[in-house]
């Protein structure tokens, strides 16, 4: 359906070439100041035509908000928001052979089967237009969560391609000298691929899951670093090898894939709701609800099943703010479904985009080979607009799992006993190692 979350809302509305798009959010808190300024940002980043990687369809995805603020400040009542399209172009896809032919790899064929029509121009509700509604709802979602709880959520492009931000331990982006050398002269590999040399390293690092440069570049990584070139990449030899990428897909009128990497840091501990909604089930609900989303792997991902559960198990700590935590943190922030306290990490992979200006031999509705040829206006690799896109959707998971646990410490609080202290001594958290929720709310 149209609509995600449980406690915090959202319905979003509209197709790629209506006249507006937009979303109605039902459970926003009240009383929070509000602007269209606030949203805005994140519509900023997301908008069509921001550079040459980019579709050069021309919207200026300017945010309206028609209902639930007052005065600057939100009512508790459902919070609508609206984008009007103004650079629409139905007529891109009036073309009787689209009429004719389902486009290989779009949602026109499904569309049609499944509900005996379909919208005629631009992929309707499967166009990357319809995730307006999700940023605009997740803008507002991210400015609770930072302000009542000091969240920050950052996602970055990690990959095009077959070029990678090095993740691994010895890993190298090939071109690099030293990796040139490793792989030797004349490879044909050495402009695209990844390089992984594990001399000089123990065997126990050689297995770490990511490597220690990774993992600090997830403590540490801001909007301000991702926003610093148009790949949205902060690793500056792979966010040119990744441009160049891209530039070469579009100047063969084709397309190419990715990924991003998304970190939540200062996330509440106990989010999530065992045993079908854990958190992790979530956010790989809300990423994989992204047009053109292929894949999502948490923490160490597949990494991890590469490595012994001796070396990958994250043992616990005393952290220096008086909280338990963990030393590793293999597990991505989550652990039996429920997060920990700790940084939560994600990776998403995007596909190449179906849309190319190439002629295409496919078959006609009625099963007839022939070829298409793709008109429109498209985006020759996703990832860079992507990128606001996760970080609002992971805002809108983590909303509505923290106002599923507020209900449930709320109503716990009614009781004269609550649950924890109905515990036998033996099950109390030594009092020097707070939960984390105890450390924010300064209990």
């Amino acid at each position: 359906m149209s609509t995600f979350g449980s406690h915090f809302r959202v319905t979003t509305y509209g197709e790629s070439h209506c006249a507006s798009v937009g979303c109605i959010v039902d459970g926003v808190p009240p009383g929070m100041a509000l602007s269209e300024a606030d949203v805005q940002v994140q519509l900023s980043r997301r908008r069509p035509g921001q550079s040459n990687l980019t579709t050069p369809r021309d919207e200026k995805d300017a945010v309206k908000i028609q209902a639930g603020v007052e005065k600057g400040v939100t009512l508790g009542s459902p919070l609508s928001m609206l984008v009007r399209n103004e650079d629409q172009r139905p007529h891109d896809y009036s073309d009787d052979t689209l009429d004719l032919y389902p486009r290989p790899s779009h949602a026109d064929w499904t569309y049609l089967d499944k509900y005996g029509v379909k919208s005629s121009s631009g992929g309707g509700r499967s166009s990357a237009r319809e995730t307006i509604g999700r940023v605009a709802a997740g803008a507002v979602a991210e400015k609770y969560l930072r302000e009542a709880f000091g969240v920050e959520i950052v996602a970055f492009v990690s990959s095009v391609g077959k070029v990678h931000i090095p993740r691994y331990p010895g890993e190298q982006l090939a071109g690099d000298e030293s990796a040139n050398a490793a792989v030797g002269a004349g490879s044909s590999s050495k402009l695209v691929d990844n390089y992984i040399d594990t001399t000089g390293l123990t065997e126990e690092e050689a297995e770490e899951p990511l490597s220690l440069e990774f993992r600090q570049l997830l403590a540490t990584i801001t909007r301000q670093d991702v926003d610093k070139t148009d790949i949205r990449c902060p690793h500056p030899v792979a966010a040119e090898r990744m441009r160049q990428r891209i530039l070469l897909a579009k100047s063969n009128n084709d397309s190419i894939g990715g990924s991003v990497t998304c970190v939540i840091r200062k996330v509440p501990s106990g989010l999530g709701e065992p045993c079908f909604d854990k958190l992790e089930a979530k956010l790989a609900h809300a990423m994989l609800s992204i047009p053109a989303t292929k894949a999502f792997e948490i923490g160490s991902g597949f990494r991890g099943t590469e490595v012994p559960g001796s070396r990958h198990n994250d043992r616990f700590v005393a952290k220096h703010d008086g909280t338990l935590g963990t030393a590793t943190n293999w597990s991505g922030g989550i652990q039996g479904g429920i997060s920990n306290g700790e940084e939560i990490y994600f990776r998403i992979g995007f596909k190449s985009p179906a849309t190319i200006s190439q002629n295409q031999s496919t078959a006609t509705y009625s099963g007839k080979d022939g070829t298409l040829a793709t008109r429109g206006r498209h985006d020759p690799c996703v990832v860079p607009r992507a990128v606001p896109i996760v970080e609002s959707m992971a805002a809108l998971a983590i909303m509505d799992a923290l106002l599923a646990q507020d209900a449930r410490t709320m109503a716990a609080s009614r009781l004269n006993a609550g649950p924890v202290l109905a515990l036998p001594n033996s099950m109390h958290l030594p009092s020097k190692l707070k939960t984390r929720q105890d450390h924010l709310s300064g209990s």
